[in-house]
Order: structure tokens, then sequence, then C-alpha cells
């Protein structure tokens, strides 16, 4: 298996991705922190032909993105097209729409099967569909929680994990012990620590916090996890900076 890469997430940086200029911009501020890959995320609009110009010069790999739900309902071939292009394999969806999540134990196994018919549209256009959780997925249904409903009602060929440590943790659950439950299962994880301030969990840079993170490294080695994705949806300032703390202190893990 290839070495593990760090990636960012650029959800962490959307105020700075808006315009093709500021978009080139932040990418360089990105390899020049040492990252060597990104995810898609709440970019734009900027065209594709453009991503792909402007990571490539930076020598960025687009490992992985986000995808809106309805978008990847009404307008999947167009996202086969990017992903070709960008030389992207894997894309995720970052959250359920509140239709599926309001709607109970029917709607979360109806999403299931919806997730999974998506997927193997794109597994036969040689690309992967992950699921990214947030904490709300941890609502019970008698002895399973929403998430694993999720990944029990899916084809695991068709719909894969894309597990986020700080929603796992915030749903009361142990984000190693997750990582190993989908083991072969997750191309590539979501990395964000949780710390508590003014009596409140809120996110971290990776390591500034109070997860495992030697657990959660193991796990996600043993789970033959690619790509390490560092995200910080909430930073206390530069989120350039939080990015950086978080790729300091991952590479003083052992990390790449």
């Amino acid at each position: 298996m290839a070495k593990p890469i760090l990636a960012a997430q650029l959800y962490t940086i959307r105020a700075h991705t808006k315009t093709t200029e500021d978009f080139a911009a932040s990418m360089q501020k990105i390899r020049d922190i040492g990252y060597k890959a990104v995810q898609v995320s709440a970019i734009g609009p900027i065209a594709p032909t453009d991503v792909k110009q402007i990571t490539d010069d930076n020598g960025l790999t687009i490992c992985i993105t986000h995808i809106g739900f309805p978008r990847l309902q009404e307008d999947l071939d167009a996202v086969i097209e990017e992903h070709h292009l960008w030389n992207c394999k894997h894309v995720a969806v970052g959250s359920m729409p509140n239709e599926y999540r309001e709607g109970g134990e029917d709607a979360y196994r109806r999403f299931a099967a919806e997730a999974s018919a998506i997927g193997e549209k794109l597994h036969a256009a040689g690309l992967t569909f992950s699921y990214h959780n947030h904490s709300f997925e941890f609502v019970r249904f008698g002895h399973r929680t929403g998430l694993d409903l999720i990944y029990d009602e899916s084809d695991p060929r068709f719909l894969q994990a894309e597990i986020d440590t700080y929603w796992v943790q915030h749903g009361g659950a142990d984000p190693a012990a997750w990582i190993r439950k989908v083991s072969g299962r997750m191309p590539v994880v979501h990395l964000k620590d949780m710390v508590i301030r003014d009596n409140q969990q809120t996110m971290a840079e990776v390591g500034a916090g109070n997860m495992n993170w030697s657990a959660i490294l193991d796990a996600c080695r043993d789970a033959q996890v690619q790509w390490y994705a560092v995200e910080q949806d909430i930073t206390p300032g530069d989120p350039f900076e939080s990015l950086a703390i978080s790729y300091r202190n991952l590479r003083a893990m052992g990390l790449e």
C-alpha cells in the first residue's frame, strides 16, 4: 500500500477560495505549508479547468471532493467529467440533507439505498463514493445509530466512509473504534481535534486538543487509510495558521 499522505480540506479556508485569483493565492499558501494534496470543497464558482491548472502549478493533488447530494442526483455526468479532469478518484458527500436526517429510521435507510445507487454509477466510471459524518447521525434507532444504518444498509462496494474524528467524538462515540469498523472501506479520513473552551466543546488544531491521536492514527494505519485530510471548520484566527499547526503536529506524529 502507498504511504499515507496529508491533505488540506479546503473547507477550512472557504473564505479565501471564492475567486480564481484568491484560489491561486491560497493554493500557494497551502503548498508553502507543506501539504501535497487538497480536498476540493466550498470553492468558487471557479472553472474546473482553472482548478486543475492552479493545483497542478502548485504541485497539489486533488485527492477527494465534497459534492452536494442534490448535484450528485441531478448533474452526475458533469461531476464525473470534473473528477476525470482533475485525476481525482474519490468523491464524497459532506452531509445527509435535512429531508433524510429528519425523517427517522426509514429515511436513513432510503438515503443509504439512494447513495448506493449514485455510488454504483461512480464506481462504473472508475471513482469511489464516500459519506462524511457529523454528530447528528449518532441518533439511536434501537440498538443501532443512524451512522450504523447508513453503512449497514448500503452496498460497501458503492458507499464508503469518510470518518470525521471530531464529529464522532462529539456524537459520544470512539473515533478509533469507528475507523476500525470501516476498515478497508475508507480511502480518506478527516482529522480535527476537540478542546473545551468556556465549558463548550469546540474544534482545535490536531494535537492541540484532548483526543487520543496515538489510537486514532494507529487505527487509520490498520484500516489502510490513504489520505489524511485536515479540516477545521472553525479556527481561532488565521485558518492557514491552523492548517500549519495541524500539519506540523501530524508530521511530528510520523505522518508525511
